[in-house]
């Protein structure tokens, strides 16, 4: 037995494994997608992060069942907590359905590719670069991928500005009308609170180069996570000029803004 396999014995309970092979993920001969995708690292991973979901964040998860079984989808949610907490969040809630699960795909900043090692892994786990050309071949490949339209600007936002959604680029939009693609909001609450933010030291994230540098303890605190999965919102293929686009991006926005409203409403302690 190779060491790969016995640590994956050990690691990886039977139940998870069964659930990842009922996931339809088309992969090549060497066990990759053409993004890097892996499904041995991915049981490695969902093992990791069950007790994190299931014991530690305590995640509520409603509307999960919105997301389609199959096709195109965007996933787009409220982007917080210092770290991708809350996408590592989204993606065990649909992976770990009871009916047809999915593993979704998560765009991911510039950044964090560049750190050795750590690239190759959040391509193995399924995220990908945040570039619209990958955004655009995956929807294409009928794949699921979670977005985060405040980018930066919503997970580097400190404590003081929690739950207040900032501005949301309009390039999620245009690849939803051309591919046809259903948009699911999601509104995120909890994981302002797992690592909170009173200031940031700009001089010091330029001269580090890294999006932003956080004054916060070394600690992920142990927030109670509500995730509220919306129903579909469907935007044809038109031509538009910009400002109506915008006016649609305003409309998911919104819909996030209510989902995150309603997560805070049936809240009813941090942890």
């Amino acid at each position: 037995m190779s060491i790969t396999s016995y640590l994956r014995d050990l690691i990886v309970p039977k139940s998870l494994e069964e659930q990842i092979a009922r996931v339809d993920k088309p992969i090549g001969s060497l066990g990759y997608d053409p993004w890097g995708y892996n499904n041995e690292t991915i049981k490695f991973g969902f093992s990791l992060v069950k007790p994190l979901y299931e014991k530690y964040f305590r995640v509520t998860a409603q509307g999960v069942e919105h997301v389609p079984a199959e096709g195109p989808v965007l996933i787009v949610a409220n982007h917080s907590g210092q770290l991708p907490i809350d996408g590592v969040l989204i993606g065990y809630a649909l992976a770990s359905r009871a009916e047809r699960p999915r593993i979704p795909r998560a765009m991911i900043e510039r950044f964090f590719p560049t750190v050795p090692y750590l690239g190759n892994l959040l391509n193995q786990v399924g995220a990908v670069l945040g570039d619209p050309v990958n955004c655009a071949k995956m929807l294409a490949n009928g794949e699921a991928i979670i977005v985060f339209p405040e980018g930066v600007r919503g997970s580097g936002k400190l404590y003081q500005d929690r739950y207040q959604l900032k501005r949301f680029g309009n390039g999620f939009m245009h690849l939803a009308m051309k591919h046809k693609a259903p948009i699911i909001p999601v509104g995120v609450v909890g994981c302002e609170e797992t690592i909170p933010a009173i200031a940031n030291i700009k001089p010091l994230a330029k001269a580090l180069g890294v999006p932003y540098a956080p004054v916060a303890l070394p600690f992920v605190f142990p927030a109670k996570v509500h995730l509220n999965f919306g129903e579909p919102l469907y935007f044809d293929d038109q031509e538009l000029p910009e400002e109506q686009v915008t006016e649609r991006v305003e409309q998911v926005k919104a819909a996030i803004s209510q989902l995150i409203d309603k997560g805070l409403s049936e809240r009813k302690r941090l942890f």
